[in-house]
């Protein structure tokens, strides 16, 4: 999903790093909070249901390049729903959370990209879907083929993660720091383009992660 033309993001200034705004969507329980933490504190343990949103920040150095991740951490539970919508307004990246132990937390992030179609206009946001509790493996009922298929078909970038074991956590915010990057640049470098096209542009080589 290439960036808009419309409102341009703000430029960093010389030597700062690059903002964007990542939200984490999906169901309760289904590990946002524990990613979130692993990633940005390296820690892991038992985390009441979010009320609302957490928030947490984090930069990230890819070769001669920085960006700050502002992370929004959205509440899973339904009641909390039509409250999340105003979180991820303004997000730049956004990742959709399920437990591969739970087949209803799979549809209901299949939900959430229906959400984020009704509020963004095509190529506004990366979207990375994320299998999480793989440490889980015999409780398992949603295969990697099928995550992997669905990605394909809806062009998101995937990949499976244990935040428990720490597997694959931090490649997934890398695959999305760099796909965030690399588009940046194509904008401040190509003239305008019709964004009507489809809601996702297929992710680059580099970035397409789908790695068990």
């Amino acid at each position: 999903m290439e960036q808009a033309c419309g409102s341009p993001r703000p430029r960093a200034g010389p030597g700062q790093p690059r903002v964007f705004k990542l939200v984490l969507l999906g169901s309760g329980s289904v590990g946002k909070s524990s990613l979130a933490l692993r990633y940005v504190k390296n820690d892991f343990k038992s985390i009441l249901p979010t009320v609302g949103c957490a928030f947490f920040t984090k930069v990230v150095e890819l070769g001669a390049s920085s960006l700050k991740f502002e992370i929004w951490d959205t509440a899973g539970q339904e009641k909390y729903h039509s409250v999340c919508h105003l979180y991820f307004r303004g997000a730049n990246a956004a990742l959709l959370v399920y437990d591969v132990t739970k087949k209803d937390s799979f549809h209901q992030a299949q939900q959430w990209l229906r959400d984020l179609e009704e509020e963004f206009r095509p190529g506004e946001v990366v979207v990375m879907l994320v299998g999480n509790k793989t440490d889980l493996s015999e409780e398992r009922e949603v295969t990697f083929e099928e995550g992997k298929e669905f990605a394909e078909r809806e062009r998101l970038l995937f990949m499976e993660t244990s935040a428990k074991l720490n597997h694959q956590v931090s490649e997934v915010f890398s695959a999305v720091a760099r796909e965030l990057l690399q588009r940046d640049d194509r904008e401040g470098q190509a003239p305008c383009r019709d964004p009507a096209v489809v809601l996702n542009e297929g992710p680059t080589r580099q970035a397409r992660c789908c790695a068990h």
